[in-house]
């Protein structure tokens, strides 16, 4: 019997028509490959497993799209999240360049699957990064000029604080860079859209069945469940933020940190003298604010990060007066909408790949970057279950860490030091 959950009240959840639930799992089932969580890692190794003729099993323990990849800003990407590119190059075994071009095909997969597919989810192709501080504005010039020297990409236009004000109606910055390959996306939109793709690939869905106990043997893996059991020879375990009570060796190796977006009202043509040409905007503090304009023409404004794993007090009051520093033209504007969710980010801040003996994979830690990189890492994984590695041997090499002061201290130390960068974004 399929049961119905309680969604939050999202604005991506209120602007969707979801299918209905699939069956939980129940009784034992046979698989090639077992996928643990249905968001864009899942559901994108997934289909490029059916697609390759694997018979796949996905079990999502609430309902696809239900975690980080129906809440998110929908900002897809470029790059990654991490501040030192040259270190995670070398430990993966390669430059920087060519980690750079991976990020690039993360987002040419997106657009791939939109257009195969034929996702409606409100695509728009444009970002824009802006500069709080004339410090930031320097590292973003010099950043471009090192793209455009040494990764041969010319992508990005750097404007001051005129010129920037002319794209984002703000005086809040002072300047910032263009991108025109990067964009956005309604996120639950496209997770679905996945997922349907999926199903009419093979891929059997069993939504509201949470994955309890992993067992490797010599002759693969089993998953168990509340009411069955996956029997299968590979294992993805792909819930990040959400893996609940399911314990892995690499569990330490990622934070859950909530973030939260408002959605104001329809702003109807005043919508398009806030955001020229319908950019997603992200500043450069490292405590950041992300917004952009919904396909309704409403402003999607996130941030305020609680590193603590509490709900901000004051929530509403507090990331509307964000709002109202950046478009203080927006003094009428409510809320409609507020939500938030966890994301998982590593102490590096590059994406947690890698493979736990010889049956289990996994993926985790896309610390922001995740509405490219995390399907992208999905159909990575595929591949090298197929036996294509050479690319996912890359993540696999990069090593990762453990937060310190283990289940109990690391989020009271990561609180400590999160204070330190909002004090540092301050000055």
């Amino acid at each position: 019997m399929t049961t119905t959950w309680t969604f939050e009240p999202s604005y991506y959840e209120a602007s969707v028509t979801r299918p209905p639930l699939t069956d939980a799992l129940a009784g034992d089932v046979d698989a090639d490959i077992c996928v643990i969580g249905g968001g864009f890692t899942g559901v994108s190794s997934a289909l490029t497993l059916a697609q390759r003729g694997r018979k796949v099993v996905l079990l999502e323990s609430r309902a696809i799209g239900w975690g980080a990849s129906g809440r998110n800003g929908g900002q897809m990407i470029h790059d990654f999240a991490t501040d030192d590119l040259t270190a995670v190059a070398r430990s993966g075994g390669v430059s920087e360049k060519q980690l750079f071009d991976l990020s690039l095909e993360a987002l040419e997969l997106v657009e791939q699957n939109i257009t195969e597919h034929n996702i409606a989810c409100d695509f728009q192709r444009g970002y824009a990064e802006a500069a709080v501080k004339p410090a930031h504005l320097r590292d973003l010039q010099e950043w471009a000029e090192i793209v455009e020297r040494d990764y041969h990409y010319s992508g990005n236009t750097v404007l001051d604080a005129v010129g920037f004000r002319e794209v984002v109606a703000s005086r809040a910055y002072c300047g910032g860079l263009l991108n025109d390959r990067s964009g956005h996306l309604h996120p639950l939109k496209y997770v679905l859209g996945l997922a349907a793709a999926a199903k009419a690939a093979g891929v059997a869905v069993y939504e509201n069945t949470s994955a309890l106990r992993i067992d490797e043997g010599k002759d693969g893996v089993t998953v168990h469940t509340a009411n069955g059991r996956v029997r299968c020879r590979r294992l993805l375990v792909a819930g990040n933020a959400y893996l609940e009570g399911l314990q892995l060796p690499v569990a330490g190796h990622i934070m859950p940190v909530g973030t939260y977006i408002g959605a104001t009202h329809p702003l109807g043509d005043e919508a398009d003298s806030l955001i020229r040409d319908n950019r997603g905007v992200c500043n450069t503090n490292f405590v950041l604010d992300y917004f952009r304009l919904s396909a309704d023409q409403r402003l999607l404004f996130g941030g305020r990060v609680s590193y603590s794993g509490r709900t901000p007090a004051n929530l509403n009051a507090s990331l509307r007066a964000r709002m109202l520093s950046v478009f203080p033209q927006l003094e009428h504007a409510q809320f409609e909408y507020l939500w938030g969710g966890y994301v998982a980010i590593t102490i590096n801040r590059f994406p947690d790949v890698g493979r736990i003996g010889d049956s289990i994979y996994y993926a985790q830690g896309f610390s922001g970057h995740g509405v490219a990189l995390s399907g992208y890492c999905g159909k990575l994984i595929a591949e090298a279950i197929c036996g294509e590695e050479e690319k996912f041997a890359i993540f696999d090499r990069v090593k990762h860490h453990s937060f310190p002061g283990g289940k109990l201290l690391r989020t009271p130390l990561l609180v400590l030091a999160m204070l330190y960068y909002r004090l540092r974004d301050l000055i």
